[in-house]
């Protein structure tokens, strides 16, 4: 009884989750203008219309190499952090695990506005500089690369990284040789999220964004307040496109993980 009331409720969370987006990904491939109306007939229009608008390629090119900038900015902050903090005192690691907490807890709304302030009021940052987009988007993305590492560095065999500087390589060498190698999961699992993060982010996107300047959130939300039919529908596939492409994403890493897990296995019992 307990297993049928366990998975009966996995069905419902699950249908919650998912339902509205495969509701979404069917209105894309149909002639409808609102969701929840009449279908139609079955049509590609709107995935025409999502390529063949100019304004649109350019929102979808920026946002992702906004995303991109900034994830790789994170990914080599937070890994520099993480390796540092792990072989840090205690007292210093405690302080950067502390303050590496505070982006994570704090809302998105505080932080951009908080850049804002100092980056555009005080040090007089022009207003369609990208400068203030990207440090915002590096600092919502960097304290979450930072958690993604440190797992990793815990399963870390420290005598490794002993054993490099004992055969005479130097620290620097050391570290890019053996040490970041065996946190390379960690490392592609940080900047994936961060890429994530960047790509779904409105607050602090809103305000550290040049004027003429817009991401798939920003965008999004401005144009379901306008009355560009073409445009809204556009976005279902756009929509659907992004879900189908995380699925993917998503997919081939588990399928990753696993090999290595059955490669690990395997040299485990040979050994």
């Amino acid at each position: 009884m307990k297993k049928t009331v366990c998975i009966i409720w996995l069905v419902l969370i699950l249908a919650l989750m998912y339902v509205p987006i495969l509701i979404l990904a069917v209105y894309s491939f149909t002639e409808a203008t609102t969701v929840g109306g009449s279908l139609g007939g079955f049509s590609f229009e709107n995935y025409f219309n999502l390529f063949a608008n100019e304004e649109l390629r350019g929102m979808i090119f920026g946002t992702l190499a906004l995303a991109l900038g900034s994830a790789l900015i994170a990914t080599i902050l937070g890994t520099l952090g993480a390796v540092g903090a792990h072989y840090s005192k205690k007292i210093r690691k405690t302080l950067v695990d502390s303050a590496n907490q505070i982006p994570v807890v704090n809302a998105d709304v505080v932080t951009g506005f908080s850049i804002c302030v100092l980056l555009i009021i005080m040090l007089g940052v022009s207003k369609d500089s990208f400068v203030p987009l990207v440090i915002g988007h590096t600092v919502l993305s960097a304290p979450f690369v930072y958690l993604s590492i440190k797992p990793k560095l815990k399963q870390l065999d420290n005598s490794l990284y002993e054993a490099a500087l004992d055969l005479g390589a130097s620290p620097a060498k050391a570290l890019f040789k053996v040490v970041l190698p065996q946190l390379i999961p960690g490392i592609l699992s940080g900047f994936m999220l961060a890429v994530t993060l960047s790509l779904d982010d409105y607050f602090i996107t809103t305000y550290t964004k040049p004027s003429t300047f817009d991401t798939i959130s920003t965008y999004v939300v401005n144009a379901t307040k306008g009355s560009q039919t073409s445009v809204k529908t556009a976005l279902w596939a756009l929509s659907t496109l992004i879900f189908v492409i995380v699925v993917i994403v998503v997919a081939c890493m588990n399928l990753m993980s696993r090999k290595n897990n059955a490669k690990e296995a395997k040299a485990d019992e040979r050994a």
